[in-house]
């Protein structure tokens, strides 16, 4: 299943299958961004709501007329600053693009990856590539070929070996579908440099903006319990634990002294860039471990931590917000099947 054949992976998005692909930021689940029972298959692979929208990842700047009906000037100055890059933008969508793409949106996610098998799969296959995280919804999202397979396993018809993501942190995303940008997702990408290009302030307005991807209350979660709290409350939760609240994994910048031995201390890096590297992979090996609960102290709050403080935040919040989501997502049950019915369940052709 994981395999390095691009040749291999072209013609698996042709037949309407699933690559999952390495980017700089994390690994993608890829499918034919024009082919309705490819996305279909990304919806079911991830449990994912069907108005989730997606991003649909491009080789170069030449493939966005295909998408996009209008680039302003904004758009086009962080394209050439950050393009490629772990930059997606939310633009007008172009005339015929899928309302499985945009979640029944007028708007659509777009960016252009660095990472260069990234690059290859998509001039190889010469068209769009729609790529949410390849996990399963709400989840951690996977940053090496093996952490795919471990979350989606046979779902994915062929994983693409690119090694551990550079970034470690899905794409920064920025709204440049008016004349106010703002910002939706902070990543590695700062809000200070996008100012700096658009000699503009970003808005951070929550209201009326386009559902994007990691936009959820509760999102890049473990299934254990996860919860946040500041470096001065560590004493206090160490002395107040009980067996029952053992064994248990503790995630600070600092060594702590007089551990447990139920207890799990994992020190990460007080650079952010190293950090954000590392955030996912030692969640998800914590994840692995049976644990009653994952502890986690929180970060500095100034900008160079603010994705990372992003992710923990949603991680550790109420994760039955995601249970909420799927039950209310609208018509999904019945979405599903009929797309089954209309498709099959590969969505395959029969003689390929």
């Amino acid at each position: 299943m994981i395999y390095n054949n691009i040749v291999q992976a072209v013609t698996i998005l042709q037949r309407g299958g699933l690559v999952g692909m390495p980017t700089e930021t994390v690994y993608g689940l890829g499918a034919d961004a024009k082919n309705p029972a490819a996305l279909h298959k990304i919806f079911q692979a991830k449990q994912r709501p069907i108005d989730h929208p997606l991003i649909v990842h491009l080789a170069d700047l030449s493939q966005l007329s295909e998408w996009v009906s209008t680039v302003s000037p904004l758009a086009q100055r962080l394209a050439e600053a950050f393009w490629p890059g772990p930059l997606t933008l939310i633009l007008p969508k172009a005339a015929g693009v899928l309302d499985l793409v945009t979640g029944g949106q007028s708007s659509i996610g777009v960016r252009i990856p660095s990472h260069p098998i990234a690059q290859n799969l998509l001039k190889q296959f010469g068209s769009g590539i729609a790529a949410p995280s390849a996990n399963r919804f709400g989840r951690i999202s996977p940053t090496t070929a093996e952490a795919v397979r471990e979350e989606l396993g046979d779902a994915v018809d062929v994983i693409l070996d690119g090694g551990v993501c550079e970034v470690g942190l899905e794409s920064t995303i920025v709204d440049v579908t008016s004349d106010t940008p703002r910002l939706l997702r902070p990543g590695k990408i700062t809000p200070e440099q996008i100012e700096l290009i658009l000699q503009r302030p970003l808005s951070t307005q929550k209201e009326n903006v386009p559902r994007v991807s990691g936009s959820l209350e509760t999102h890049y979660a473990p299934c254990t319990l996860t919860q946040l709290i500041t470096t001065t409350e560590i004493p206090l939760f160490l002395k107040n634990l009980t067996p029952t609240d053992l064994p248990l994994a503790l995630i600070t910048r600092s060594l702590v002294a007089a551990i447990h031995q139920d207890i799990i201390c994992v020190v990460m890096s007080e650079d952010p860039a190293v950090y954000a590297h590392d955030l996912y992979h030692t969640l998800r090996a914590l994840d692995n471990k049976q644990l009653k609960r994952i502890v986690v102290e929180d970060v500095p709050g100034n900008v160079e931590w603010l994705a990372i403080r992003d992710r923990l935040l949603r991680a550790c919040s109420n994760r039955a917000a995601i249970i909420r989501v799927l039950e209310e997502s609208v018509g999904l049950r019945k979405e599903m099947a009929t797309w089954d019915r209309e498709f099959g369940q590969d969505g395959l052709d029969d003689n390929t």
